[in-house]
C-alpha cells in the first residue's frame, strides 16, 4: 500500500486578512453614508468624549466655586482612599457579587427560554408566552420593587405558598437578611429582563437554514439532540457576542432595585459602587471622590471587554487551525 495514503491530510493553517486600505475614490463612494454619520458622530463627541474632560476632577481636591486654574491639584489621593477603604471593598464584592449573578442568570434563563419559544409550534401560543414573558421589561423599577417587597413581605404570597407546601414553617424576612439579598436582586432582574432578552436569541434561531433540521430529522434526531447540535450551535456566534457586551459592564450591578430594596439591616450587602459614590461622593460634596470611582469603573469594564475579545477571538483561531 502506497505509503502517502497512511499520512494524515495536511490541513492548512488560516491566513489572516490583509487590511484594506482606505482611497479617497472609496470616501467618495461612499460619501452619502459618510453625511449620514455625521449627526451620530457628533452626538458620541459632545456627550461621551467631552464631559471626559470632567475626569480631571478626580486628581483635583475640587471645589465649584473655583475655576480650572485655582484647583488643588492631589494627585491619586482620592483613588488610594478607594483602595485603602474597607466600605470600598464592600461595595467592591457585593457589585461583583451581584453583577455576576446577575449575567449568569440571565443569560441562562434567557438562551432556556428561547431555546422553549423555539419549540413550540403553535403560533399563537408561542406568541403569547413572549409576550406575558417581556411585559415586565417595560415597567419601571419602582413599580417592580414594589411588586418583589408586598410579594416577600412576612404576609406576602411567597411565604404564604412555602407554609402551604410545608417547606417552611415560619415566614421569612427575605428582605431583612443580608444572606437573601443576592439572590433576591438576581430573581428580580430575572423575572423583569428575561423575556426581553429572549428576543435577540429568537431572532438568530430564525436565520438558521431548515435544511439543517431536516437533515437532522432523517438521521432520527429528537428534540433535544436538534437543539444542542443544531440550535445551540446555530447561536454560538449571537452568545459570544451578547457575553463579551455583558462582561463589559460586569460593574454595573444596578442602582435601582439595591437602593430600593436596601434597608439598613441588610446595608453591608445591599451597597453597590454607584450608592456609595452617591452617599460618600455627591451627597457629601466630595465630587472628586465621586469621579474618581466613576474612573475605577470605567477601566475595569474596558478592560474587561478588550480581554474578553481577545479570549473569543483565540478560541475562534485555534478552531480554525
Amino acid at each position: 500500500m502506497d505509503e502517502t495514503l497512511l499520512q494524515e491530510p495536511i490541513v492548512p493553517k488560516a491566513k489572516k486578512r490583509k487590511r484594506q486600505r482606505i482611497t479617497w475614490s472609496m470616501i467618495k463612494d461612499q460619501r452619502q453614508l459618510i453625511f449620514m454619520s455625521v449627526p451620530l458622530l457628533a452626538y458620541i463627541i459632545l456627550f461621551a468624549y467631552v464631559p471626559v474632560w470632567g475626569w480631571t476632577m478626580a486628581f483635583q481636591n475640587y471645589k465649584p466655586a473655583r475655576s480650572f486654574g485655582q484647583q488643588e491639584w492631589v494627585g491619586f489621593k482620592q483613588f488610594k482612599f478607594l483602595f485603602t477603604d474597607d466600605s470600598f471593598m464592600r461595595v467592591l464584592r457585593n457589585t461583583l457579587g451581584m453583577s455576576i449573578i446577575n449575567l449568569i442568570l440571565g443569560f441562562v434563563t434567557a438562551i432556556v427560554l428561547a431555546l422553549l419559544l423555539n419549540e413550540i409550534k403553535k403560533l399563537f401560543w408561542k406568541r403569547t408566552v413572549q409576550t406575558i414573558s417581556y411585559l415586565p421589561h417595560f415597567l419601571s423599577w419602582i413599580i417592580v420593587t414594589g411588586i418583589v417587597a408586598t410579594s416577600l413581605a412576612s404576609d406576602g404570597i411567597v411565604n404564604d405558598i412555602l407554609m402551604r407546601l410545608h417547606f417552611i414553617k415560619e415566614p421569612i424576612l427575605w428582605l431583612s437578611e443580608g444572606k437573601y439579598f443576592w439572590g433576591v436582586v438576581g430573581a428580580s432582574h430575572v423575572w423583569k429582563e428575561v423575556g426581553w432578552n429572549t428576543i435577540i436569541y429568537l431572532a438568530a434561531m430564525a436565520a438558521i437554514d431548515p435544511a439543517l433540521y431536516e437533515a437532522a430529522d432523517i438521521d432520527g434526531a429528537s428534540r433535544y439532540r436538534k437543539m444542542f447540535h443544531v440550535t445551540l450551535p446555530g447561536i454560538k456566534p449571537t452568545i459570544v457576542i451578547l457575553l463579551i457586551m455583558s462582561i463589559g459592564h460586569i460593574l454595573e450591578a444596578g442602582f435601582e432595585v439595591q437602593y430600593l430594596l436596601g434597608n439598613g439591616l441588610v446595608v453591608d450587602w445591599a451597597e453597590t459602587i454607584d450608592i456609595f459614590v452617591l452617599k460618600y461622593g455627591i451627597a457629601q460634596g466630595n465630587y472628586s471622590l465621586a469621579t474618581a470611582g466613576g474612573i475605577f469603573k470605567t477601566v475595569v469594564s474596558v478592560t474587561m471587554l478588550l480581554f474578553a475579545n481577545w479570549i473569543a477571538k483565540r478560541l475562534g483561531e485555534e478552531r480554525l487551525l
